[in-house]
């Protein structure tokens, strides 16, 4: 199984958000324990760094982007990628932009808390705590 990450969520991971950060947490521990794919797209890469530093100053957030990259796969982001984003016509680019780079990587889920803004979306799209109990029940069937 392969899922994209929404900024939100690797920002509750990177700065401890309350009462977020537990859900998160357990997608990043079962990623490293290989039971899915996450990756992160590299658009918003700058922006989790930037905010991160405004919190744990420029030599943690650069660490803690460390240690996120040795778990989540960056997504890159092509050109083309850009220009079918910007032909969605969604009312949030960034999320276009998520969109199709979730539709590239064939992913089976878009983590994020913002559902709201992902209503044209084949992809499914899903808050993190839905997710862990959709994963755990296909895993207890098993």
């Amino acid at each position: 199984m392969k899922i994209l990450i929404d900024t939100n969520v690797v920002l509750d991971i990177l700065l401890n958000r309350q009462p977020w950060y537990i859900d998160a947490a357990l997608i990043f521990s079962m990623t490293k324990q290989n039971y899915f794919q996450s990756y992160v797209s590299a658009t918003t890469i700058t922006d989790i760094f930037y905010i991160t530093k405004k919190v744990l100053g420029k030599s943690g957030a650069k660490e803690a982007l460390k240690n996120l990259f040795k778990v989540f796969c960056p997504a890159s982001v092509k050109d083309n990628d850009i220009y079918k984003a910007l032909n969605l016509e969604w009312d949030d680019f960034e999320d276009s932009v998520q969109f199709i780079i979730g539709e590239g990587l064939s992913v089976d889920y878009i983590v994020t808390r913002n559902i709201r803004d992902y209503t044209t979306s084949h992809i499914k799209i899903i808050a993190p705590d839905k997710f862990l109990e959709i994963f755990t029940e296909n895993d207890d069937e098993k």
